[in-house]
C-alpha cells in the first residue's frame, strides 16, 4: 500500500511541477541554512575526548599584578597561560598521574632531498606525556619518556602529513631531519588526529591545525625556541637575553594535568597552593591565593569556543526553516483545495477519508524528502564556503552521519507536520456539494 501511495503522490507532483518545485525549493532552503548551522554549532560544541575530558585539567596560577587583575571584564579569574619559570617548577615537581607544560613554536626543516628548498614547519614543544594524556594515536613508534625531557635529547615526533612530504609515507623512525641547524632522531609518527576543538590550545586557535612535529619541552632553553602564540606580561623587566625572558613574570606557556578522581584533584589543587605560597616568601605571588582547576568542557567555556553568536544564529536559522515551512502550507492549501474535483470524486467511488489523508501526507513525505536531500547538498555548500571564509583545515568542519539523519528526518517531518492542515482542510470537502458544481 505505501508503494501505490507513493507512486500516487510522484504523479501528483509530476502534473504540477512549478509548485512541486516551489514547494520543494522552500524545504531545501530551509534545512540547508538550519543544517549548515547546526554543523557548525555541532562542530564546535562537541566534547574533543569525551573518554576522559572529565580527568584532565588546564592549570591556571594567579601569579599576575597584585594591583589590577588580568581580565577587567573577569576580575575574580586567574591568568589563563603561566610562566615558564612555573612550568619548569611544577613539571620538576611531578605531583599527578601525568602533566604537560606546552606551547606552539616552528622551526626550519632542511629535507633530505638537495633538490627541495627548506621550509617552516609548526611545532609542539611539549612534555613526554602529552601523548597518552591526550590519547594520540600512532602510525609508527611512539613519543618519548620524561627523561628526554630532563636530558633535552634532539627527538621529534611526525605528524602523518610531514611523514608524507619528508620520507613518503615511510615507516621514519630512527631516522635523523635536520632543523635549525640541529639533528633530530624521529621517535614515532602519529596517525590522522584532529580534535575538534583544539581543546589543549584554545588561546591560540581552538579551530587550528595541529602542529606538524611535536618535540621535547626541555630544549627551549639550549635552542631557545620562540613561540608562536599569545604571551601577556604585567611588569617592565630588563630583558636583554633569551634566559632572561624564560625568567620573566611573562605568561605564554598552557600546562594540564590528568588526575583520576575527585580527590585527586583537590590533592593537586593543595599542592598548587602549597607551591604560591612558597612563590609568595621568594616575592612572587602577591595576590590572593586563587590557583584553578578547569576540565576539558569547563576550559571550552572559559575561552567561549562557542560563542554566544553562535547559538542565537542557530535560534534564527531554525526560525528561519519555520517560515519556509509557513510558505509550503500556503502552497499545499493551494494545491490540494485545487484537486478538490478529484478528491470528490474519488470519495463517491468509495475512497474513506482516511485513504485519501493518508495518501495526501505520503506527498508531503516525498516533497520533504526531496526537499531534504537538496538541503543537504546546499549545507554542503555553504559549510565549504564557512571553510574558506574562516580558512579553517580541510575536514574540519563536514557534514557527518549524524547531521545527514537529522536533516532527512528533520525535512519529512517537518514537512509532514506543515501538511497535516491542508490534507485534513482538503478531505472535509463534501462530495456531493462539490460533484454538483463539475
Amino acid at each position: 500500500m505505501f508503494g501505490y501511495n507513493v507512486t500516487l503522490a510522484i504523479k501528483s507532483m509530476r502534473r504540477n511541477p512549478m509548485m512541486t518545485a516551489l514547494m520543494i525549493a522552500a524545504v531545501a532552503v530551509g534545512i540547508g541554512v538550519s543544517m549548515t548551522t547546526l554543523s557548525v554549532y555541532y562542530m564546535m560544541s562537541g566534547n574533543p575526548i569525551p573518554q576522559k575530558s572529565e580527568k584532565l585539567f588546564a592549570v591556571t596560577l594567579d601569579a599576575w599584578n597584585p594591583i589590577r587583575p588580568f581580565d577587567s571584564n573577569k576580575p575574580e579569574l586567574p591568568p589563563h597561560q603561566v610562566t615558564f619559570q612555573d612550568a619548569d617548577r611544577l613539571l620538576a615537581l611531578a605531583e599527578g598521574k601525568r602533566q604537560v607544560a606546552m606551547y606552539e613554536s616552528s622551526l626550519v626543516v632542511e629535507p633530505r632531498n638537495e633538490d627541495e628548498l627548506p621550509f617552516e614547519a609548526t611545532a609542539r614543544v611539549t612534555s613526554g606525556d602529552f601523548f597518552a594524556m591526550f590519547d594520540v594515536p600512532f602510525l609508527h613508534g611512539d613519543g618519548w619518556d620524561r627523561s628526554s625531557d630532563a636530558a633535552a635529547e634532539a627527538v621529534v615526533v611526525l605528524t602523518k602529513q610531514l611523514n608524507e612530504r619528508l620520507f613518503g609515507g615511510k615507516n621514519s623512525v630512527g631516522e635523523w631531519l635536520t632543523m635549525g641547524g640541529s639533528r633530530f632522531q624521529i621517535t614515532g609518527v602519529i596517525d590522522t588526529w584532529e580534535p575538534t576543538p583544539r581543546f589543549y590550545d584554545p588561546i591560540n586557535g581552538g579551530f587550528q591545525e595541529v602542529n606538524e612535529m611535536f618535540i621535547p619541552f626541555g630544549l627551549t632553553r639550549s635552542l631557545e625556541l620562540d613561540s608562536n602564540g599569545s604571551d601577556w606580561g604585567w611588569k617592565s623587566e630588563d630583558i636583554s637575553s633569551f634566559g632572561d625572558w624564560l625568567n620573566s613574570e611573562a605568561i605564554w606557556l598552557q600546562y594540564f594535568v590528568e588526575l583520576e578522581s575527585a580527590r585527586d584533584r583537590d590533592s593537586f589543587v593543595a599542592h598548587l597552593d602549597a607551591y604560591a605560597e612558597e612563590q609568595k616568601k621568594l616575592g612572587r605571588f602577591q595576590r590572593p591565593l586563587n590557583n584553578r582547576l578547569y576540565d576539558v568542557m569547563e576550559w571550552m567555556d572559559y575561552h567561549e569556543v562557542v560563542a554566544n553568536d553562535s547559538s542565537v544564529l542557530l535560534g534564527l536559522s531554525f526560525l528561519f526553516l519555520v517560515v519556509c515551512l509557513l510558505s509550503t502550507i500556503t502552497l499545499l492549501l493551494t494545491k490540494f483545495i485545487g484537486k478538490k474535483g478529484e478528491t470528490s470524486l474519488r470519495r463517491a467511488l468509495g475512497a474513506s477519508r482516511r485513504i485519501i489523508f493518508r495518501q495526501q501526507i505520503v506527498e508531503v513525505a516525498v516533497i520533504g524528502f526531496s526537499g531534504g536531500l537538496i538541503g543537504l547538498a546546499l549545507a554542503f555548500l555553504g559549510l565549504q564556503g564557512i571553510q574558506y571564509v574562516y580558512q579553517s583545515p580541510p575536514g574540519l568542519i563536514r557534514l557527518d552521519w549524524v547531521i545527514v539523519l537529522t536533516a532527512i528526518v528533520a525535512a519529512i517531518v517537518s514537512s509532514m507536520v506543515a501538511g497535516l492542515y491542508p490534507a485534513w482542510r482538503v478531505c472535509q470537502v463534501p462530495p456531493a456539494t462539490q460533484l454538483k458544481t463539475q
